[in-house]
């Protein structure tokens, strides 16, 4: 006997209820900016940050995505745009079962961050510019990026070979050069921590 299929997406328990169960509202921030602008770091300290509060997070950059889901691409223009739809796609499976997440990756093009920000939707989505000057993200460049860059080994660097397109109006901006770690999180904070909490629905 033939059973009769069913699409499973009108079966599943709906994002309420893992909001309920997670006591939290999920959110997805997207950091951008240039190698070395502080990304990680940052995205790192305000994992651990909401982590000590009680809220379930998680981190996608490049060393978990393209190392994995995404070990496939490279870095052509259409390359980083298919990295840039497959990471919004999972962060909002991620969004779907209450989980915040922190994407961070350069996303150059602000057509790329449209892509993210409307697969996201736009309620969901926080626009984090981690700005700092190519000269400061060059002296930080703890894995010699931009040094290879300089010297022909890595093509469509961007800053290098490759252009930016810096974020017109992002819903943070943050010029990280001679601020602190401490002051960037809290202005992040005081950003997302009204957004989280289940008393805001």
């Amino acid at each position: 006997m033939k059973h009769e299929l069913h699409p499973v997406l009108g079966r599943l328990l709906g994002r309420e209820h893992k909001e309920t169960l997670l006591h939290q509202r999920p959110l997805a921030l997207w950091f951008t900016g240039l190698s070395g602008s502080g990304k990680t770091t940052l995205a790192l300290r305000i994992e651990r940050e909401l982590h000590e509060r009680g809220h379930l997070c998680q981190v996608l950059d490049g060393d978990n995505i393209r190392t994995g889901i995404n070990g496939d691409l490279g870095f052509t223009t259409e390359d980083r745009e298919e990295n840039i739809r497959r990471v919004a796609e999972v962060s909002k499976l991620f969004l779907d079962c209450g989980v915040i997440t922190l994407n961070c990756f350069i996303s150059p093009m602000a057509d790329m961050r449209q892509l993210a920000r409307s697969i996201i939707s736009a309620p969901d989505f926080i626009e984090v510019f981690v700005d700092a000057p190519l000269a400061v993200c060059e002296a930080r460049d703890v894995k010699g990026l931009y040094k290879k860059a300089r010297a022909g080994l890595i093509p469509d660097f961007t800053g290098v070979s490759a252009p930016y397109e810096a974020p017109g109006v992002p819903d943070i901006h943050l010029e990280t050069s001679g601020r602190s770690i401490d002051d960037c999180a809290e202005e992040i904070l005081a950003v997302v921590l009204p957004r989280i909490s289940p008393d805001t629905h």
